[in-house]
């Protein structure tokens, strides 16, 4: 095992954890669209996001100062939550609530963690793209990578981007700047092997600035998995395989943040 480096004061480097998980889906008609988007709506609301997000700050051995959280209308909600390194006992007065959108912020006393969620549908294809945005951003020896793989398995993550970077800089004993205190070439190395094997991933890496980039693409694809409502029971063979080939178009466009012939 490697000796600790001695550092002068306390940790000052900033890492920071950011993810865009996305969930594809098929409703075909008016009604099963209204119906999916609440289903995730109740699904992924304000009190269930505030239980992931406590969950992570347990994961990285951090502790909750405050919670504010907030669903919306028509839809969504978010989640904010401010985390120490220190043990803190959270009073009644620091967990807000209000109505509305889906909302949840979490605060520490150097970091936070935070999560939005985006249920979207689009009329005329009966596509259903939700997409959920989150934060985890840490100050001094915590890690925001120990929630990685919590975090992707907390939902039916289609596409996943990351990104990871760590920020500012802190000095040892002898005034020596270091400006990352841990190896990393790849977000990919701290993905669990059943992770690693159900996605196509692909890195885009800038290592002279400590930013880290991982694209993921679940790689098996059963259509079953992803029709809602009527289309679940009353699609013909044919009507199946132009859905197939949609959700699959759907998902490769924002796999490669392009938009594409059909």
């Amino acid at each position: 095992m490697k000796s600790k480096l001695k550092l002068h004061g306390f940790n000052n480097l900033t890492k920071t954890l950011s993810f865009n998980i996305y969930d594809i889906c098929y409703a075909k008609t008016p009604e099963d669209q209204q119906a999916y988007v609440q289903y995730i709506d109740e699904e992924y609301d304000a009190e269930r996001l505030t239980q992931i997000l406590t969950d992570v700050v347990d994961i990285i051995g951090a502790n909750v100062l405050n919670i504010a959280r907030q669903d919306y209308d028509p839809q969504g909600a978010s989640v904010t939550i401010l985390i120490s390194e220190q043990p803190v006992e959270p009073t009644e007065s620091q967990i807000e609530e209000s109505p509305g959108p889906e909302t949840i912020l979490a605060h520490l006393d150097k970091s936070h963690i935070t999560v939005h969620t985006y249920p979207e549908i689009h009329p005329v294809d009966g596509i259903a793209t939700f997409r959920v945005d989150i934060d985890v951003s840490t100050c001094g020896v915590i890690s925001p990578l120990k929630a990685l793989n919590y975090l992707i398995h907390q939902f039916d993550s289609d596409i996943v981007t990351v990104d990871y970077r760590v920020r500012g800089f802190t000095r040892d004993v002898e005034g020596r700047k270091h400006f990352i205190d841990h190896e990393i070439n790849s977000i990919q190395k701290y993905l669990s092997a059943d992770t690693r094997s159900a996605y196509q991933m692909t890195d885009v890496n800038v290592y002279q600035e400590n930013l880290f980039h991982t694209k993921m693409l679940l790689k098996d694809f059963d259509l079953d998995n992803y029709l809602f409502g009527d289309a679940t029971r009353n699609l013909s063979a044919e009507q199946r395989k132009q859905v197939e080939e949609r959700l699959r178009h759907e998902m490769l466009e924002i796999f490669y943040a392009r938009n594409m012939p059909h």
